[in-house]
């Protein structure tokens, strides 16, 4: 395929290497333009300070600045994908727009909608898999069926990068990168004052963002990552790699994450930790696959007969969904938590199930309003991983918790932070009790009073109604967690 002039369209892909879509057009294409659309269908909804807007306009920032140094630039666009890209691709005289897959039923039928205008037009949409290494119906099962499992998944994934490790082969800008079109006279990148934005907080919670920050955050990661698996949980400990906020926005290469942690499993190094990690990628793998092939998730349980309980309900029901959002649940792990994202985006993922399952499990509250909140306050939400993760917690999703499985907020709490050194950090309040008395204050009186709610619910109490409201689903024996 050989074009005059292509438009590569960024979307979740903000980076200007290892990158498929831009990689073919290069190949395929005398000159290619990139832009970025800023999509008011998705913009105009959130709150005028917003760290993903934030996270985006700094991250293309980077990518307009490498483009320049290749010889091209960033144009950018606010407005409407299915009016903007047909109309940019007209004013440029491409033959064709080049994308990267989009996973989520919206993002689908907007590329479907794009590709009917831009045909119209005689133009061509052309998309590449790059956000994941295997989409899809890429890895099914040995009957040809879709998994609903993640372990014989996993198992099937890895089989297949063992017999096709190419598939992880980086896909290089730099050799084609005459080809990009020169910057148009006074071509430069909206504001975030115009584009309806205020600074967030992202600069001053040192949030590290676009190519660079990625890089920056994985090289740290390497050198602790042996300690994955077990650092992992505690929220108080530097565990995680915390770039789930890079793979959202595509400024990392999935391909070369899986390149470098593979090769150092190969290399006997890494610990238990690198494969740990490596399964935690192909979970994502797999909770895309499963949104592009049960779209219906998106808004329903995996499971339909879960669709069939009954949550609570009318004011009550809401003065308890406050309480959570608020950190007013007198559970001081799932405060210090719902705290954690409130101010700054992000929450440790072990925080993420003891949050959600206090939520459905303790307070009876339908999943899809968590989900929700979630939604709208997390940095990295990513449709198929937040609905994923809810669907596990409120065990209608697929390889879900058995419902009969509900976490102890206390337990939780003494197990994954048993020092408070994480409560701590978010619940001032508290920090005179000891490292007993602070995981469950309301049984610890004092003759001071504490300036910190008592539980909305009790746990036993609240565990005996879930199981009553889950009698619908007709599973089998209880136990707690």
């Amino acid at each position: 395929m050989k074009h005059k002039s292509t438009l590569v369209w960024l979307r979740r892909d903000l980076r200007v290497f290892d990158h498929v879509a831009l990689h073919q057009a290069l190949q395929d294409s005398d000159k290619v333009h990139c832009v970025f659309i800023y999509d008011t269908t998705i913009l105009d909804p959130l709150p005028r300070q917003d760290r993903r807007a934030d996270f985006i306009h700094a991250s293309l920032a980077e990518v307009d600045a490498e483009l320049r140094q290749l010889g091209g630039c960033l144009l950018a666009r606010h407005g409407d994908p299915l009016t903007e890209i047909p109309a940019l691709a007209a004013e440029l005289k491409v033959d064709a727009v080049y994308c990267n897959h989009d996973y989520e039923p919206q993002a689908i039928a907007r590329d479907a909608a794009v590709a009917r205008a831009l045909e119209a037009d005689d133009r061509a949409l052309v998309g590449f898999k790059d956000q994941v290494v295997f989409e899809k119906s890429e890895v099914l099962s040995q009957t040809g069926g879709v998994f609903s499992v993640f372990t014989p998944y996993k198992n099937a994934w890895l089989k297949k990068l063992d017999a096709d490790p190419s598939v992880i082969a980086p896909f290089h800008i730099e050799p084609h990168a005459a080809r990009l079109a020169p910057p148009p006279k006074g071509a430069k990148l909206p504001t975030l004052k115009q584009l309806g934005f205020e600074p967030s907080n992202l600069a001053e919670l040192k949030i590290p963002t676009g190519m660079s920050g990625a890089a920056q955050l994985f090289d740290d990661f390497l050198a602790r990552i042996a300690d994955y698996k077990t650092a992992r949980d505690f929220p108080a400990v530097k565990g995680p790699s915390y770039l789930s906020l890079h793979f959202r926005f595509g400024t990392l290469s999935v391909r070369h994450l899986v390149r470098t942690v593979v090769d150092l499993m190969a290399r006997g190094s890494g610990g238990d930790g690198a494969a740990v990690w490596l399964s935690e990628l192909i979970w994502r793998e797999f909770y895309a696959m499963i949104l592009f092939h049960h779209p219906h998730v998106a808004g329903a349980a995996f499971k339909p007969a879960y669709d069939a309980i009954e949550w609570e309900t009318g004011k009550q029901a809401d003065e308890l969904f406050a309480a959570w959002c608020e950190a007013r649940t007198g559970y001081p792990l799932v405060d210090a938590a719902m705290l954690q994202l409130n101010q700054t985006g992000y929450m440790h993922n072990r925080l993420r199930m003891v949050t959600a399952c206090f939520l459905i499990k303790d307070l009876g509250i339908d999943w899809r309003r968590g989900e929700a909140y979630f939604a709208l306050h997390l940095n990295d939400f990513d449709l198929a991983s937040n609905n994923g993760g809810w669907q596990w917690a409120a065990s209608s999703g697929c390889d879900a918790q058995p419902y009969f499985r509900i976490f102890n907020p206390v337990k939780q709490s003494e197990k994954f932070d048993g020092a408070g050194k994480f409560i701590r950090r978010y619940l001032p309040q508290l920090s005179h009790l000891s490292d007993k008395e602070i995981h469950a204050p309301w049984l610890h009186a004092r003759d001071e009073k504490l300036d910190y709610p008592a539980p909305v619910v009790m746990h036993d109490e609240a565990r005996k109604r879930t199981l009553e409201r889950y009698e619908v689903v007709k599973q089998v024996k209880p136990a707690d967690a």
